[in-house]
Formats: C-alpha cells, structure tokens, sequence
C-alpha cells in the first residue's frame, strides 16, 4: 500500500493494518520454514509496509509533541 493512502487513514486504522501486517509477516516467515512460500518477494513488502505504517504513526505523534 501506498503511503499517500495510509496518510488517509486514521491512528486507529493504522494501529489496526500494523498488527495485520505483523500476523502475515508471521504467517510468511512461517510459510518461509516449511517451504511452502510461493512469493518469497511478499515478505520484503510487508517489512517495508510496517516501516510505512510505523512512520507515519511516528510522524503524528510528534507533531502533537510540538503543538
């Protein structure tokens, strides 16, 4: 997902889509062991999704911090 998109979305949405995210890097790591992934290129995806998700929720919480 795009960050302009995640920009849209709410704290709460965006707590929500992290924890999403986190349980299908789970679930692809664990796809990873067993071998049975078929797109070993979703996994690098998603850590830059979280790293998204995870910067923008940042980003708000110090422009509270400031004002």
């Amino acid at each position: 997902m795009k960050a302009n998109k995640m920009r849209e979305m709410t704290n709460e949405e965006l707590d929500v889509r992290e924890r999403e995210l986190k349980t299908e890097l789970f679930n692809l790591r664990f796809q990873l062991a067993t071998g049975q992934l078929s797109n070993p290129q979703r996994i690098k995806e998603c850590k830059k999704d979280i790293a998204r998700v995870k910067t923008l929720i940042r980003e708000r919480e110090l422009k509270v911090a400031a004002e």
